[in-house]
């Protein structure tokens, strides 16, 4: 059975520190799809315990009012990552976010562990989504059997600063060092039917480079972006948002097709452009985003 949820809107997933409860108590306020709650990098080694606790109490007691919970747990190679699970799934969290996965035999390990939590703590099993993070060669040349790894895995997440470090490079900006590997982690979320989000974008005073690396990964075709401040967030979503020029051809695409295929019509034209059923999952796929992001007022 399909989760409910593996396929909602993702568009934004805003990485916040669980070791900052101030960071962590309202970020629903600046609308993000999801959030990334991190046990991971940005909470340093002796302060793991008190960043565990934390994220318990705020998956618990706080309201994000419709924002998906994700956390992002400690590597496999690390000795923190049973407990992360423990007390991802005792709290609720909606989503579990593998750190530098590099094969199916990782989404596994991590699945047992999420399956014996929710017996544990009475979770219903199945509960507990996860996704995955590739930050490695090794990784990403694994995309496709990692995305095909789990039902409960939504997709899969490029982590750009250590998978460049990984390739013996750095981040450039100009997109050239991760073309590859985003290329290659969208083709195989394709395959295996799951969601696909590019890497941190960082440098917070060049607003107008983000949204055009936003646009240049909505045309590859990814779902979202990892964000590091909530500036980014309207930027994202406006990208990958369709505009109404777009939902009103999708409309027209969607019912000419419906209209012509009981008329024994193959080709015809929309808006002057030549149009076969080719169109049709696409422009079903415009008119479900709209919706989902709140600005469908059609009647499809």
């Amino acid at each position: 059975m399909i989760h409910p949820n593996k396929k909602r809107l993702r568009r934004s997933m805003m990485f916040l520190n669980c070791q900052k409860p101030g960071l962590i108590k309202d970020p629903y306020i600046y609308k993000p799809d999801s959030i990334m709650l991190d046990l991971e990098d940005a909470v340093a080694e002796n302060q793991k315990d008190a960043a565990r606790y934390s994220l318990y109490h705020a998956l618990q007691e706080i309201d994000y009012r419709g924002v998906e919970r994700v956390v992002r747990i400690n590597g496999l190679d690390t000795p923190h990552w049973k407990e992360d699970i423990r007390v991802c799934v005792a709290g609720g969290a909606d989503t579990i976010r593998i750190a530098k996965t590099e094969t199916a035999q990782d989404v596994h390990t991590v699945e047992e562990h999420v399956l014996a939590a929710e017996r544990e703590f009475g979770r219903p099993e199945g509960s507990t989504l996860l996704m995955a993070a590739l930050e490695s060669c090794k990784g990403v040349l694994n995309a496709l059997e990692v995305c095909k790894s789990s039902e409960r895995l939504i997709g899969i997440a490029l982590s750009g600063g250590d998978y460049t470090k990984d390739l013996q490079t750095v981040i450039t900006g100009t997109g050239v060092e991760l073309q590859g590997a985003r290329q290659q982690m969208i083709i195989a979320a394709r395959a295996a039917g799951v969601q696909c989000w590019d890497t941190v974008f960082t440098n917070l005073d060049a607003m107008d480079v983000f949204e055009k690396e936003c646009e240049m990964i909505k045309m590859m075709g990814f779902d979202g972006k990892s964000l590091v401040n909530p500036r980014q967030i309207a930027v994202v979503h406006k990208v990958f948002t369709p505009t109404q020029k777009e939902i009103i051809f999708a409309e027209k695409v969607v019912k000419e097709i419906d209209d012509k295929k009981a008329k024994g019509i193959g080709v015809f034209t929309v808006d002057g452009k030549m149009i076969d059923i080719a169109f049709y999952d696409g422009a079903k796929r415009t008119i479900a985003l709209a919706k989902a992001s709140g600005v469908y007022e059609g009647d499809l």
